[in-house]
């Protein structure tokens, strides 16, 4: 085998290694959360010494951004394949929102992981090419939807006095307030108010399109509400 095989195949070795201890990472922070998880139990659950597991990853913060992007790229994959059906913007934004609200219930953990994605604690320990990674991959999904919203202003059904960047920032955290309580306190609202709260976040996406789309892009959505 020549050098440039074995170097291959050493770094594919690597790369499935990072993946196991990936897996096991996962597992424990499913389990545990950040806090309560310790390097310790991921190289017990990996069956690796806590020497190896240094070697691939510094911390356990590393560990937990790297499950983390995980769920991120699951999340932007979903994003990118429903833009990419090239509907009317109106309607891509409201088929986004379902698409989160299908990431919410399909992979709660993961969305629990990205509700910490601002932690101290992870820009404190974590190491800055981690840190550099998942800000990347956080930076491309986000440009997916303001490159729709941009897309909308320019074919007139956004209105042209918005900043897409702020309306994504206003719709993102109007979801993830809603979709964090439905997690937590669903029972609570609904015994206390009569408050469906999924009904609450399909409300809070209505008016808030109401408000961000033009009379031409409500009408495209109402459109294709009817389709």
């Amino acid at each position: 085998m020549s050098i440039l095989g074995i170097s291959e195949r050493k770094e594919r070795e690597k790369s499935y290694r990072r993946e196991e201890i990936l897996d096991a990472a996962q597992k424990v922070f499913f389990e545990k959360g950040l806090t309560a998880a310790t390097m310790d139990e991921i190289a017990e659950t990996a069956e690796l010494s806590k020497g190896t597991l240094y070697l691939y990853y510094k911390c356990k913060e590393d560990l937990y951004l790297g499950v983390m992007m995980r769920g991120m790229q699951i999340l932007h994959d979903r994003l990118a394949d429903v833009i990419a059906k090239n509907r009317p913007v109106p309607q891509t934004l409201a088929d986004l929102a379902q698409a989160f609200f299908d990431f919410f219930n399909a992979h709660r953990n993961y969305f629990r992981m990205l509700h910490f994605l601002q932690s101290p604690q992870l820009h404190k320990q974590a190491t800055e090419e981690m840190q550099t990674n998942c800000r990347t991959l956080n930076h491309q999904t986000w440009e997916l939807v303001i490159d729709l919203l941009r897309r909308g202003i320019r074919d007139g059904s956004v209105r042209p006095d918005l900043n897409p960047a702020e309306v994504l920032v206003i719709l993102w955290s109007s979801a993830t307030a809603l979709l964090l309580r439905i997690d937590s306190e669903d029972d609570r609202w609904h015994e206390r108010f009569h408050i469906d709260l999924v009904q609450t976040l399909n409300l809070s996406n209505a008016l808030l399109f109401g408000a961000i789309f033009t009379e031409q892009g409500r009408r495209q959505l109402a459109e294709s509400s009817v389709l």
